[in-house]
């Protein structure tokens, strides 16, 4: 039997395109849901919208290659699933160089706030819950956008570009130029301010870390630190 004119037209379609349509759409969906909910809501519909389609997209499919789409956390999703040894060896590793990155990052940019805000005297404030506060950036904010962005997305577009350059330890091309941008169009689209943009900066350092470690763990707790740190300069400095 002959491959419909709607299949054959979707295969004959450029490898980068498929996963570019993709975000497009599953992005489009994030922003009608961030426009839509209620606030109480809204960060966990996002994520729930973001963390399905990576399920749809690879994570259904038991074939699927959990490790080279940066999406084994640790061999937690792997069939079998790792021993915990690993997991918790993987995890430790992955939290350490999210700690290496933030001594790099973070004093350079609390000195960046300072300036763009006209702060005088630097203050970082916690949560009033701060494991309510962490276990939200990590779970409902963090994983779903690094699984979409960096797992699916970006992994995506190294597979149809695969010229790269050595940066660093980490093989990065044009997917992790063009999933950030992605990423950062997506935070604006939801809140329509250009500042929402300069979320760009820290997602090549995201998707670094994924192409460097091999995997999102990282990027994810880089993710959720950078997070925190903007929260609590926001909440101890008062700008606004």
């Amino acid at each position: 039997m002959n491959a419909s004119p709607r299949t054959t037209a979707w295969s004959r379609l450029p490898e980068a395109a498929r996963p570019l349509i993709f975000a497009l759409v599953v992005s489009s969906i994030a922003t009608a849901a961030s426009w839509l909910a209620r606030d109480s809501i809204v960060a966990t519909l996002v994520g729930g919208v973001f963390l399905g389609a990576t399920w749809l997209l690879v994570l259904r499919r038991r074939d699927a290659d959990v490790h080279a789409w940066g999406l084994s956390l640790g061999g937690v999703l792997e069939l079998p699933a790792a021993p915990w040894s690993k997991t918790v060896r993987e995890a430790i590793v992955a939290l350490g160089w999210a700690v290496l990155i933030a001594a790099l990052v973070f004093p350079p940019f609390a000195v960046g706030f300072a300036r763009w805000w006209g702060v005088r005297s630097l203050a970082w404030a916690a949560p009033t819950k701060p494991l309510d506060a962490v276990l939200g950036q990590l779970v409902v904010i963090a994983l779903p956008e690094e699984a979409f962005f960096r797992g699916y997305l970006q992994s995506a577009l190294d597979r149809a570009w695969p010229r790269r350059l050595r940066l660093f330890g980490a093989d990065v091309g044009l997917a992790l130029i063009v999933s950030s941008a992605i990423f950062a169009l997506g935070h604006l689209a939801t809140v329509p301010n250009a500042g929402r943009l300069a979320v760009f900066f820290p997602s090549l350092v995201f998707g670094w870390l994924r192409a460097r470690t091999g995997g999102i763990g990282a990027g994810l707790a880089f993710h959720a630190m950078c997070n925190l740190l903007s929260d609590g300069l926001f909440r101890g400095t008062g700008a606004h």
